[in-house]
């Protein structure tokens, strides 16, 4: 049971709310349409029901707001607009990162690609998908984590016939299992063909909350479809007859021989074709564009047959190798609950037990979202060989400190290429999640959770360090090979100048990240990382080199001192050298810049009711 509460948009500016006090249900086993015209709400409603817009109100899943549930991949898979993926990673690729997402096996991806009949298709770019398949894989998606409710918004939009009546055949399938399925329509007659209850709004508000029977009664217009060859002459016939009998008959000619005439009947039309001796191929009483009408009642909706025919749930591998579910024989199915009528539902595979929450899972996300694209290997090589070429060229001149000859950092650069890269890489890390949403079957965008946070501080971290590491073995081979041995001597401040170099593109990479958390950009992030140099750095070096300032020597001593737990002497001198690293302005500034940001996302995070 899906129920929306009292759903209202915040006004903006002078406008009125987009939703405004908006409640209905969605019942399971049954397929709900919420129907509009374009710009009447229906997708402000979705996003308010998801907790993706602000706004008042409440929406219970299964008795519970989605702020409470646990597992929101478990409860409510969605697919709002295109899919939320890089356009670079690939069809399996993705799903497998949806998979860290909503916290089932990664074996549930291929599960899924079968069902929505991707198999072939799973290296495929998400950019090159065409329409069709690219709602596949949103489906696929939301099925992941095997949902209770689906919440989609007109997934069948643009579609082909055959692809129309895949989709719906599907979401019929799900809703005979005893889920919850709500889509939005713009079209009423396919809302009346489709659904079992039909909720219409109007300008965010609620005109109407019916069974598609009664819906289509009374709001769809009742016409007569006519097939004759004489189609245009029969046409002209109604209507002078009807002027005759001063009866109101609208004829609205499809093509040249097809008719629909609004305002009467099969036995009036086809009397007056009997009279004037037109033949007549086909003459039906539909509601609307939704077919001929069944010859008895509909059924009710919780045992409604789906009006598509059986074979049009499954698309033809013949026309589309790639598009057959069951094109692998051993895909895994489940024994089909009975059905009273019309086609069977679509079989679904049974989920395989889901992993228990871990610390490891965002960190598995992680990983997947940072490998899975090929931005973080160009930016890479794009460092790499960047700054082998600085330190070769820097190797030349002769007047370069080796500490920024090995970093290939020359005086002109508020940065060198290595810690830039870092920086690139943390505001990837939360700008992609903001352009490219991947987290939307967990709540649409990214929740601000702990876990998630200290995920991608670790990776963004990790992938700093490498990228310092690479660097300095990299240039340091180049210098070698290119002016000898003699250039590339260990200093014996090593320990210090490595902890140095760590924490500088680490420092980068965390500044990044977190700057394009707040703003949810990526440019803010490298804004972020260029400002520490630049406007910081000088703004502490100024503050640092006032001739009344103290040095803080000999305080890793008076700590021991104070303290009732004696540490090793390694942690005096960790500690000494930490310090040191503060004393120095690039590292004072970039502390300082770190624990601003991170503050700032706390109160981002609290101002917006997150998720820790």
């Amino acid at each position: 049971m899906l129920q929306a509460i009292g759903l209202t948009s915040t006004p903006r500016r002078d406008r009125p709310p987009e939703v405004d006090d908006l409640t209905f249900e969605a019942r399971p086993g049954l397929i709900t349409a919420l129907l509009g015209a374009p710009g009447s709400g229906k997708t402000t409603a979705l996003r308010l029901m998801l907790e993706l817009e602000p706004g008042r109100g409440v929406t219970y899943f299964r008795g519970r707001p989605l702020h409470k549930v646990a597992h929101p991949a478990r409860e409510v898979g969605t697919l709002l607009g295109d899919v939320p993926g890089h356009p670079a990673r690939t069809v399996r690729g993705q799903l497998r990162l949806m998979c860290a997402v909503a916290g089932v096996p990664a074996a549930r991806a291929e599960e899924m690609l079968h069902v929505v009949g991707l198999v072939g298709l799973g290296d495929q770019r998400l950019g090159t998908l065409s329409l069709g398949m690219d709602r596949r894989l949103g489906l696929a998606a939301a099925l992941l984590g095997d949902p209770h409710a689906l919440v989609l918004d007109e997934p069948a939009e643009g579609l082909s016939p055959r692809e129309n009546n895949w989709m719906y055949g599907l979401l019929r399938g799900h809703a005979q299992h005893g889920g919850t399925v709500l889509c939005t329509f713009a079209d009423p007659k396919e809302a009346a063909r489709v659904a079992d209850r039909v909720v219409t709004i109007d300008a965010g508000r609620l005109v109407a909350d019916q069974d598609a029977t009664e819906f289509a009664r009374t709001r769809l217009r009742p016409r007569v479809a006519v097939a004759s060859p004489h189609a245009t002459r029969l046409g002209a016939l109604v209507s002078r007859e009807a002027r005759a009998a001063r009866r109101s008959v609208e004829v609205v000619a499809e093509d040249g021989s097809h008719l629909s005439v609004y305002g009467t009947t099969c036995a009036e039309v086809g009397e007056t074709a009997f009279r004037h001796g037109v033949l007549v191929h086909r003459l039906t009483e539909e509601f609307g564009d939704t077919g001929p009408t069944a010859p008895s009642p509909r059924p009710a909706p919780a045992s409604g047959p789906h009006p598509a025919p059986a074979a049009a749930t499954t698309p033809d591998p013949a026309a589309d190798p790639a598009a057959d579910p069951a094109a692998d024989p051993a895909a895994p199915t489940e024994p089909l609950p009975p059905h009273n009528g019309g086609p069977a539902p679509h079989p679904r595979p049974p989920i395989t037990r889901a992993r228990p929450r871990t610390p490891l899972r965002p960190l598995r996300y992680e990983l997947r979202r940072l490998l899975g694209v090929r931005t973080t290997y160009l930016l890479a090589a794009a460092v790499l060989v960047g700054s082998v070429a600085l330190a070769v060229v820097l190797g030349r001149t002769g007047h370069t400190p080796l500490p920024h000859l090995a970093a290939a950092w020359p005086g002109l650069l508020p940065l060198p290429p290595a810690a830039f890269g870092a920086g690139v890489l943390g505001a990837l890390a939360f700008g992609e999640e903001y352009r490219y949403p991947a987290l939307a079957a967990d709540r649409g965008t990214v929740p601000r959770r702990l876990g998630l946070l200290l995920a991608k501080l670790a990776v963004s971290a990790g992938a700093a360090l490498l990228l310092a590491v690479l660097t300095v073995a990299l240039d340091a081979q180049a210098l070698r090979l290119v002016y000898g041995g003699d250039l590339v001597r260990i200093p014996p401040d090593w320990p210090s100048l490595a902890a140095g170099w760590a924490g500088l593109t680490v420092g980068c990479a965390w500044a990044g990240l977190l700057a394009a958390g707040i703003f949810r950009a990526t440019t803010a992030g490298l804004a972020a990382v260029l400002a520490v140099p630049v406007a910081v750095v000088p703004l502490v070096q100024k503050a640092l080199s006032a001739p009344q300032a103290r040095s803080a020597a000999g305080l890793p001593a008076r700590l021991r001192d104070v303290a009732w737990l004696r540490w090793p002497r390694m942690l005096d001198n960790g500690l000494d050298a930490a310090l040191h690293l503060l004393a120095r302005p690039q590292g004072a500034a970039l502390a300082l810049s770190l624990s601003v940001l991170l503050c700032a996302y706390v109160v981002t995070g609290l101002r917006g009711r997150a998720r820790w």
